[in-house]
């Protein structure tokens, strides 16, 4: 009799466990406070993009998250973010997700990961005046040339591992990169396929020749990592827009 009423007594500690994990989804919390938290860096054209003077968001991401915040039936709010910190923003709480960021060993320690829904390659880049002096990645990788990268995002840590004999700085957002090499105190940027379409349509900057995409990166958006409700949810969704087209829709008029 008293292993039976154990046996009971642990069913109803694991239903009330199971109830509460359900209590703490974040897919609760969005539902009954009627806002979903996303976090942006608003500095990925053209994923994120903040106008400072209305402090606004446009981009792929910002239609991405428009559209789930709106099959919830909840607003969307969008969270400043920067990259070095933008984990840190979701096991935190400070949002219940991020827009777009990819996939890395390192990031999935720490958090979950939504489904993937697009996928970028990564090249280095360099002005075109500047052009001639370099032909594949052994060029680049010289203590005399500059790699300029911003902290906390994938790119750094590729710039460090494929130029270790470059000399590599590194610039805290809102500064970037490509406005080091721009503005001539760097030689040589990396960054995705889909910012360097946009990069090259207003700056004076080409693809470094001879040098061939690298690190195929998929995209997602980053999730609390215990809320497996809230995974799901978002997963679950993806594949419903994927078949529907509408990620196919939103990157074509975001020319990606």
């Amino acid at each position: 009799m008293k292993q039976f009423a154990n046996a009971l007594a642990a069913l109803a500690f694991g239903a009330v466990m199971s109830t509460a994990a359900v209590a703490q989804s974040a897919l609760n919390e969005i539902l009954d406070g009627g806002v979903m938290k996303v976090g942006t860096t608003g500095d990925w054209n053209p994923m994120s993009v903040r106008d400072p003077a209305t402090n606004s968001y446009k981009g792929y991401d910002i239609d991405i998250m428009t559209e789930l915040a709106s099959d919830l039936g909840v607003e969307v709010e969008f969270v400043p973010a920067d990259w070095k910190t933008l984990v840190n923003g979701v096991t935190a709480g400070s949002y219940h997700m991020t827009g777009s960021a990819s996939i890395s060993p390192a990031r999935m320690k720490v958090a979950g990961f939504s489904e993937s829904y697009i996928a970028v390659e990564i090249f280095p880049f360099t002005l075109k005046e500047n052009a001639g002096k370099f032909d594949g990645y052994d060029s680049i990788n010289k203590p005399e040339v500059t790699v300029a990268t911003t902290l906390g995002t994938t790119f750094e840590s590729l710039a460090k591992e494929w130029f270790p004999n470059a000399t590599i700085k590194v610039v805290e957002a809102p500064a970037r990169g490509y406005q080091e090499v721009i503005a001539g105190r760097a030689d040589v940027f990396i960054t995705s396929n889909i910012e360097g379409s946009t990069l090259d349509d207003k700056f004076p900057i080409v693809r470094v020749r001879g040098a061939e995409p690298r690190s195929p990166s998929p995209i997602a958006m980053l999730l609390p990592q215990a809320d497996q409700v809230w995974i799901n949810y978002v997963n679950n969704w993806v594949k419903v827009k994927k078949a529907q087209g509408f990620f196919d829709t939103t990157a074509e008029k975001w020319g990606l």
